[in-house]
């Protein structure tokens, strides 16, 4: 079954190229993510798929849907979408997932080429969640630095946190910390 997985996995990540604007891997102390976005910045739509692997055996599934296009947040240029992250998840006894209505935005400094700063904030209520998840929260926070035309490093926080739909359960802390990573554009 973990073969069939990790096979599955470096199939998707071989077919990226193809198929994806950008491939983006990142790391926390107990999780790896992968997400691949399947049009660039200047589409006026933004597709992604993304699975996030966390210790103890919890899987996570993403797929993202957003109206995008660019802004301006002051004097700075910004990239920002609007749309909602679908979320599904399993943890041994317990599995759950929502539909997450929020959005992104990446700011980049021009005075700093290639130092951008972005976030994204999603977050589903009991209606719109399933299984055994009641409520859903997703916020990321990213600094980048382009290092070359077509690859960027960044270091940031990501939250995905749910509540169970079990009288008196606690809130359950999907996957969070500190994260490192790097995205790849094609």
């Amino acid at each position: 079954m973990k073969i069939t997985r990790i096979s599955a996995l470096a199939l998707s990540l071989a077919a990226a190229p193809v198929l994806a604007s950008d491939l983006d891997l990142s790391l926390t102390n107990d999780s790896v993510k992968g997400q691949v976005n399947f049009f660039g910045s200047q589409e006026e739509l933004q597709l992604g798929a993304g699975y996030t692997y966390h210790e103890g055996s919890r899987h996570i599934i993403n797929a993202d849907f957003h109206a995008q296009g660019r802004t301006a947040l002051g004097n700075l240029p910004t990239t920002a979408g609007i749309g909602m992250r679908g979320v599904g998840w399993d943890d041994d006894d317990v599995d759950g997932g929502a539909i997450g209505l929020g959005g992104f935005a990446t700011v980049n400094i021009p005075t700093v080429p290639g130092l951008s700063f972005g976030g994204s904030l999603h977050y589903a209520p009991s209606i719109l969640s399933f299984g055994d998840s009641d409520d859903m929260t997703s916020v990321e926070l990213r600094g980048s630095y382009r290092v070359i035309r077509n690859a960027e490093v960044f270091a940031g926080y990501r939250y995905l946190n749910t509540e169970l739909d079990f009288a008196g359960s606690p809130d359950v802390n999907l996957d969070e910390g500190v994260l490192a990573g790097i995205k790849i554009f094609f």
